[in-house]
């Protein structure tokens, strides 16, 4: 066997034991050359996604990863649909009200709201076959994490492009993550977010409390996963009915 179908069959063999992955009803294509492995197709949500990258990343011959996973939506929607839906999310939370808001259509950027004389930001919204991309900038971590799950939620997106920066730029904290997740939880229409206990560490987080139902738990975590860097979460949910 040649080193290339060595690497691309540990990265299979290492996908297929993780059970949140299922390759029989997501196929993954796996390609590698010089140690650089591409992943690529639909997975069933976000923790199948970046574990999958992660599972890819740990094979010892692996340099580099090119990630052209999606990931299925819940409904098939239009670039221009989505891209409205999550403006109008964007333009409903409190913590982006003083952010300049734009979108990104037919090679031209529409202004949806300019930020006051303090604005928290500039966030510009496109969408390209069901990929956001949001580009600007925000004043701190947990708004740039909050926002990029607000593109998660989004009815129709297959992926999410966070590239937004944070000014000026500080010192990332464990406790700017839980506060992020925090937001998140609390924004949450399908959770309480007074039942769910969550703390980071290094980009782990860890889930702690009692919740109604398992699809609340799997609810949680998945709003967990959905923080851009977020490595790995423990699920630690205790389910009460």
């Amino acid at each position: 066997m040649n080193p290339r179908e060595s690497i691309t069959r540990q990265i299979h063999g290492r996908l297929e034991r993780e059970p949140r992955i299922n390759l029989h009803r997501y196929p993954i294509a796996i390609h590698n050359a010089d140690g650089v492995a591409t992943l690529e197709g639909e997975v069933g949500d976000i923790a199948a996604k970046k574990l999958a990258l992660e599972l890819a990343a740990s094979v010892a011959s692996v340099r580099g990863i090119v990630d052209r996973l999606r990931v299925a939506p819940g409904e098939r929607r239009g670039d221009g649909a989505i891209r409205d839906s999550l403006a109008r999310m964007l333009l409903e939370q409190p913590e982006f009200r003083n952010c300049r808001l734009r979108k990104h259509t037919n090679e031209r950027d529409e202004v949806l709201r300019e930020g006051n004389h303090d604005p928290v930001g500039d966030i510009e919204i496109a969408v390209a076959e069901g990929v956001v991309t949001l580009e600007g900038h925000v004043i701190s971590l947990p708004h740039r994490l909050f926002a990029g799950v607000l593109a998660w939620w989004t009815p129709g997106r297959r992926d999410v492009v966070n590239a937004l920066e944070v000014r000026p730029a500080y010192e990332e904290r464990d406790d700017d993550v839980t506060e992020a997740l925090a937001l998140v939880l609390e924004a949450d229409p399908a959770l309480d977010a007074s039942q769910v206990r969550p703390r980071c560490e290094k980009w782990v987080v860890t889930l702690e409390g009692s919740i109604p139902t398992a699809q609340q738990k799997h609810r949680a975590e998945l709003d967990a996963w959905y923080l851009s860097g977020v490595d790995r979460v423990i699920n630690k949910l205790q389910v009460t009915s």
